[in-house]
């Protein structure tokens, strides 16, 4: 059908916020640690966590496994988005002070303008209410039972747990890393920061994120960049009230500066996505077609778990995407590698 297009108004775009600090790190290492599904497929191995967990205080690592049952990691990101902390002593004490209905309403996961009022009757101890958002959110893997226990929960039990667990990590893992830490974090914000006047919105977020692709969204005005490390080389999504976030895996250049010859990490985790003759019969797959878990496994004749994992490294990698139920090959993303390379060698 033709169309004719007679307005003259622009398709308004998101503006880009950028923030940065080590109680992000923090609060992302304690959901890393506790997301052994993904272990595999981050940027440190599996040994690095091993050895982190048999070096925790047992009392840390009771709190760690309630974080890991209840998913309370995502109540330390939600409360360290309401204001900018200096200090693990500020963010405790903002803690320890917000009344309990403000506090659960916080934690509460934020999944639409049009449902804060329900959000609020939940945090307000409405069992129809909670029933409701655990309903509207069925969709998502632990929504529904985050939400019903952070409805149900004893809110002075839960302030303590987050507040041992936030203070039990940092001192045990980021504190003696903290200054490292502050300064790579800084680097990766003052590069994007600079890059930020030279790009449209859309572009600084693809270009951040490597390859993420964010169109406007109705009643998303906003978009937060925040740089992490421990949860490299995945971007995290969230949504806060009129703000889409990303906390996104700083780029190797930040970490070493001053050396050229560092490569980019997506240059790597690309090479090393192709760098194995299953995942290269998977992307030759997904070049004819997309398909998916099921058609892979039986044209494979592998183990579904298998060419599960192979996925998620490529996916990692940001070869690979999902759409519905299909995987489907990121041309623009493959097509570019070689550019990638050449850029890295002429720097």
């Amino acid at each position: 059908m033709e169309v004719l297009n007679l307005t003259s108004r622009k398709r308004e775009t998101y503006k880009i916020g950028l923030k940065y600090s080590v109680l992000w790190e923090c609060a992302l290492g304690i959901a890393a640690i506790t997301n052994m599904p993904l272990m595999k497929t981050m940027e440190k191995p599996v040994e690095y966590w091993k050895e982190i967990k048999e070096s925790l205080p047992v009392k840390l690592l009771v709190e760690l496994d309630f974080v890991e049952n209840k998913n309370t990691w995502k109540a330390l990101l939600q409360l360290l988005h309401q204001r900018d902390f200096t200090d693990l002593k500020e963010f405790t004490h903002y803690i320890q002070g917000l009344s309990m209905s403000h506090f659960t309403f916080i934690c509460l996961p934020f999944i639409g303008n049009s449902y804060q009022g329900l959000r609020r009757n939940a945090s307000l101890g409405d069992p129809l209410a909670m029933k409701e958002m655990m309903k509207i959110t069925k969709d998502n893997s632990f929504f529904p039972s985050y939400i019903e226990f952070i409805c149900q929960a004893n809110g002075k039990r839960l302030k303590e747990h987050l507040i041992q667990v936030m203070t039990g990590w940092y001192e045990a893992v980021i504190m003696q890393d903290a200054e490292h830490l502050h300064t790579i974090l800084q680097n990766d914000y003052e590069i994007k920061q600079k890059m930020a006047d030279k790009m449209t919105a859309e572009e600084l977020v693809e270009w951040t994120t490597g390859g993420i692709t964010y169109l406007p969204e109705l009643n998303v005005s906003n978009v937060l960049l925040i740089p992490q490390y421990i949860y490299r080389p995945w971007n995290i999504e969230s949504d806060i009230e009129d703000t889409k976030v990303f906390y996104y895996p700083i780029a190797n250049e930040s970490i070493t500066p001053n050396d050229p010859y560092t490569p980019d990490n997506f240059l790597i985790l690309k090479h090393k996505a192709l760098g194995d003759e299953v995942r290269l019969r998977i992307v030759k797959l997904l070049y004819e077609q997309d398909l998916s878990l099921q058609n892979l496994t039986e044209q494979l004749n592998i183990g579904k778990s298998t060419i599960h994992h192979h996925l998620k490294i490529l996916r990692a990698a940001k070869l690979v995407e999902m759409n519905d139920s299909k995987y489907m090959l990121k041309r623009k993303s493959l097509s570019m590698l070689s550019k990638e390379l050449e850029f890295y060698l002429n720097q």
